[in-house]
């Protein structure tokens, strides 16, 4: 076997898989971190009220601004919008680290979402133009792995942070990281993307419309993006409101919203030129299935840990720190069966892959809720929870790998921003529907934390059988392309070894009625 096809355990190293990992950390660890400070936040500047508004502004902005800016990113271009993302959010955090009220830092976390959504929404892109082949598939892999564990550790890190220096020290930790990721940015993003709005997309629009030159990739879909936004914000808003409080006029006029704004922004992408969001996209089953794996495991890792935790601290009577400590098996797990899930989908059927990975957390959730008491020893938990991290990484790097191989080139940064919004979406569903069973079961105590935390692991375990079953039907072998092999240097693949636009490697032969198997070719 010669050294080009030589597989790899690792993708090669570089500034762009540094950058995209340190920011894409920098962003997921702010999405968590900041709960544990909000008892400080409350005291200090909010006058003893409740300061939850500052999770909401921020996943309420990222969250609505994602898919917009990741379709932007492909005609507009990667580099120019990742700088801003970073300069944006560097700038906020140091706005809300000298917030003076709670209304100021509000209007900072508003602007650093803004910032977090350029960066994940550009991050699968920066990887797909660095990486070609495995190398592409093994660094998205890294990426995910290094996201999820990434929020899994923030509630260590924020509880020595807030409990050493004070809740603005949650913010103030990243001006330093910010700077280093924004000089880091300048130095090794190419100055000419991969995709431009004259470029690839250009040409891929075009195909669609007729329209010649690319001026259809040029123009911008303003009225989709409002329309997201509103209904996305006003989406993640009711999904954020206390569950213990009766529903007012206003959850009805918040939820029609919703509802409208939704509607209306399908309706308009169905019609306009350059959208936003191509649905045509989800025609193909491998990237619906791929998609809702995106959500449902964003629902089990956010809404599941939530509850574990709060049992780790109110059942065991564990520190925050200690408490968070006890997750790291999932992190350290996390991270090597990732690379071992984007190793495996190169020999195996992803559906398989993801859906073994699956099973495997489902596992770990269904051992946790028979095991967890309020007596149970700590070390009694230690390979669930090995078997939670090892089944997420193998199920969720190649999750992203998928999405990106079965997506047109001039398409990553609106796939990349599909996923980040989703990954939003499942975040905030989880947290409020498994605080639903919680409540059902839980309460005051001990043994009401423990009962109402055994019923979150059970019905976290039948959702993964669920994704289990989304996996292996949706992605189907036939349904996924073949990866094109990664190029001999570690540079951009020559000129006249690169894809054809809109291609991937061998397409598949079509299944009897499966329409999406010719989006490539229509678009």
């Amino acid at each position: 076997m010669s050294a080009r096809q030589k597989p790899r355990r690792l993708p090669p190293f570089s500034g762009v898989l540094v950058l995209v990992m340190a920011s894409t950390g920098l962003v997921v660890v702010d999405l968590t971190i900041v709960a544990i400070g909000l008892p400080l936040i409350s005291a200090d500047i909010a006058d003893g009220a409740s300061a939850e508004s500052v999770v909401v502004t921020y996943m309420v902005a990222m969250g609505a601004l994602t898919q917009i800016v990741g379709s932007l990113s492909d005609r507009w271009g990667r580099r120019s919008l990742f700088l801003a993302g970073i300069g944006v959010f560097t700038l906020s955090s140091l706005a809300a680290t000298a917030a003076p009220d709670l209304l100021w830092l509000n209007i900072a976390r508003v602007a650093q979402g803004a910032g977090a959504a350029a960066i994940m929404a550009n991050g699968i892109p920066l990887l797909s133009d660095r990486y070609a082949g495995e190398e592409r598939d093994l660094a998205i892999g890294a990426w995910g792995s290094f996201a999820t564990a990434a929020g899994l550790l923030a509630p260590v890190f924020g509880g020595v942070l807030a409990e050493t220096f004070g809740w603005r020290a949650v913010f103030a930790v990243n001006l330093p990281l910010g700077a280093a990721a924004w000089a880091l940015a300048v130095r090794v993003l190419p100055r000419a993307p991969g995709t431009d709005g004259a470029g690839a997309s250009g040409a891929g629009v075009a195909r669609r419309t007729g329209d010649s030159g690319g001026a259809a990739a040029r123009r911008t879909d303003w009225l989709g993006g409002l329309l997201l936004m509103l209904g996305l914000g006003a989406a993640t808003l009711l999904m954020l409101r206390p569950g213990e409080t009766p529903w007012s006029a206003r959850d009805t006029a918040v939820l029609v919203t919703a509802c409208a704004a939704t509607v209306a922004f399908l309706a308009v992408q169905l019609r306009a030129p350059a959208p936003t969001l191509e649905l045509r996209m989800f025609a193909r089953p491998a990237f619906s299935g791929a998609m809702l794996a995106v959500l449902l495991s964003r629902v089990l890792t956010i809404g599941g840990s939530v509850y574990l935790v709060l049992y780790f601290s109110d059942g065991l009577g564990m520190s925050p720190t200690g408490a968070g400590l006890l997750m790291t098996p999932i992190f350290l797990a996390q991270i090597v069966m990732g690379m071992v899930g984007s190793k495996l989908i190169g020999t195996r059927p992803p559906g398989l892959v993801i859906g073994a990975g699956y099973a495997l957390k489902g596992v770990g959730f269904a051992a946790l809720a028979l095991l967890i008491t309020p007596g149970t020893p700590w070390w009694a938990l230690v390979v669930p929870l090995l078997a939670w991290g090892a089944g997420g990484g193998i199920a969720g790097a190649p999750v992203m790998a998928v999405a990106v191989r079965v997506t047109a080139p001039e398409r990553v940064g609106m796939v990349a921003g599909t996923v980040s919004t989703l990954a939003s979406l499942g975040a905030g569903v989880g947290t409020a529907a498994l605080g639903a069973v919680f409540a059902l079961r839980g309460g005051p105590g001990a043994e009401a934390v423990t009962d109402g935390a055994r019923a979150v692991l059970g019905v976290s375990a039948a959702l993964a059988a669920v994704a289990v079953l989304v996996a292996v039907t949706l992605i189907g072998p036939r349904r996924v392309p073949g990866r094109a092999p990664a190029p001999a240097a570690q540079g951009p693949a020559p000129a006249e070894r690169r894809p054809v636009p809109g291609t991937e490697g061998p397409v598949p032969p079509a299944e009897e009625g499966d329409e999406g198997d010719s989006f490539r070719a229509r678009t």
